[in-house]
């Protein structure tokens, strides 16, 4: 009985530290959140870019990394509560999308580092500068003020005869307000007369894109923003219905039924953003790494719908353009 119990004895002195070793490893396992006022379906880019991006720095989701979701589902009321869930979580990483989640997750915490993708981060007060953004939050533009200008190019090329503009921003955000700004300070050099409508609601974009369709030669312009996504549906159909040209700020619109957009390449954006993932869990501080501009954009064009508008699309816009949808 003696010389069992000191058989026993060794074995678990023996079996101990490999088990304390794996409970380690497990306990190291990093865990990220991730939440959006966005729908969990529908739009995939995001989450495909940031998966791939995790990839190539060499983590497999489930194994070597945990990510937890939280989706707002086009409800920003919704956005508060999914934060707080997150946050008691105690991640390692926090990655938000869009202005007023970035936002909601700063107030949140000022320990769990954040990795936000926003239109104007500095504007916007999440940090103090895109150099030493300082603090707990770095990231990624979502897109600069200056690519209100491409739209607007875009437009005149797709559709010469357009000479009035209605542009679809909400007067609430301060980074779709100075879009528009930039917008609105082009347009005399182009002959086009630009009018702003605010996109609070679905009737007001119903009356007022109805009211600017009764006039001739004119067209829209759909800046970048959360309230945008909220009514795409709504005003591609207007677009269609009032045989509008419009251009877009992002792919998702076009391949919605919408005639062309310019902006930033959705999956690039979110890839790098797991870069930063990475080396925050590596050791590097939020506040030494630099807020990061676009660097890929591309152009995407839907000749059914240009045909159905009647619009001969230049050989030379094909020629530059990124995907043609046909």
């Amino acid at each position: 009985m003696r010389r069992r119990r000191v058989i026993a004895g060794v074995a678990a002195l023996l079996f101990a530290p490999r088990q304390s070793a794996a409970q380690q490893a497990a306990a190291k396992i990093p865990r990220v959140g991730w939440v959006w006022a966005g729908r969990s379906a529908g739009n995939p880019f995001e989450v495909t870019g940031f998966r791939q991006g995790l990839r190539e720095f060499g983590y497999i989701e489930g194994q070597n990394i945990l990510i937890e979701y939280r989706f707002g589902e086009g409800r920003r009321d919704r956005i508060a509560d999914l934060v707080s869930e997150l946050v008691e979580r105690q991640l390692d990483v926090l990655v938000a999308i869009g202005d007023l989640t970035v936002r909601a997750v700063k107030n949140a915490t000022t320990t769990i580092p954040i990795v936000g993708l926003a239109g104007d981060p500095v504007g916007l007060g999440l940090v103090a500068s895109l150099a030493r953004p300082g603090g707990n939050v770095t990231g990624f533009m979502l897109h600069e003020y200056s690519i209100g200008v491409k739209w607007l190019e875009l437009l005149k090329e797709i559709s010469p005869n357009v000479t009035r503009v209605a542009v679809l921003r909400d007067s609430a955000n301060p980074a779709q307000t100075a879009q528009f700004g930039v917008i609105q300070a082009i347009a005399p050099m182009l002959r086009v007369e630009v009018i702003p409508v605010d996109m609070r609601d679905a009737g007001e974009i119903e009356q007022a894109v109805e009211t600017f369709a009764r006039s001739p030669h004119g067209g829209l312009i759909v800046v970048a923003g959360g309230a945008s996504i909220r009514y795409r549906d709504l005003i591609v159909t207007l677009a269609a219905q009032r045989k509008l040209p419009a251009v877009y700020w992002e792919r998702f619109f076009v391949v919605a039924g919408g005639l062309t957009s310019y902006g930033v390449h959705t999956i690039d954006q979110y890839r790098r953003a797991a870069g930063y993932v990475d080396r925050i869990l590596k050791g590097e501080k939020p506040a030494d790494l630099p807020v990061q501009a676009p660097t890929k954009y591309e152009i995407v064009i839907n000749l059914k719908v240009a045909k159905a508008l009647g619009l001969d699309v230049p050989s030379s816009l094909l020629a530059r353009a990124d995907e043609v949808i046909e």
